[in-house]
């Protein structure tokens, strides 16, 4: 079975996105979650252990100096770790963030598509640990490094 069909959150819209080959949707449809502050959120797998999400920034996630807000950032590699690292691989359950670091690096620019990489880095039972960058037409945004903890699927 393939990453792109292993079960997620039935919440989760997760299919092949018509306007962008190659990529996944992954949508919560409730549109009061804290999820839909994001907008549109794109996954695809990147080889064992990799993957890459994609969001559209636009003035909902922006600052008063017309940038993204940081904490829109933080957000979509939070959403990152979980969609992520689904489409790396990782047995990714039901599970909460346990850490995240970030350390931005340059402005990230609205009406231009903003990417996050991840990387798994190790995964047990209880914990996956990962890393990557959100990069925007070439420029480094940010990186990050960051826990997950998994739950007891009971």
């Amino acid at each position: 079975m393939s990453t792109q069909q292993r079960p997620i959150h039935p919440l989760i819209r997760h299919e092949p996105d018509p306007d962008h080959p190659g990529w996944w949707t992954w949508d919560l449809p409730d549109a009061e979650r804290y999820n839909a502050t994001i907008g549109k959120l794109l996954v695809r797998g990147e080889g064992p252990g990799r993957a890459r999400c994609r969001m559209f920034p636009d003035r909902r996630q922006s600052n008063l100096g017309e940038a993204i807000h940081g904490g829109a950032i933080l957000t979509f590699i939070d959403m990152t770790m979980f969609a992520g690292g689904y489409a790396a691989g990782a047995d990714m359950g039901p599970s909460v963030t346990l850490d995240l670091s970030a350390h931005f690096l340059s402005a990230g620019r609205l009406g231009v598509p903003l990417d996050a990489t991840l990387e798994v880095l190790r995964e047990s039972k209880r914990l996956a640990v990962m890393r990557g960058l959100v990069e925007q037409e070439g420029v480094t945004v940010a990186s990050w490094s960051g826990t997950l903890r998994k739950l007891s699927r009971q």
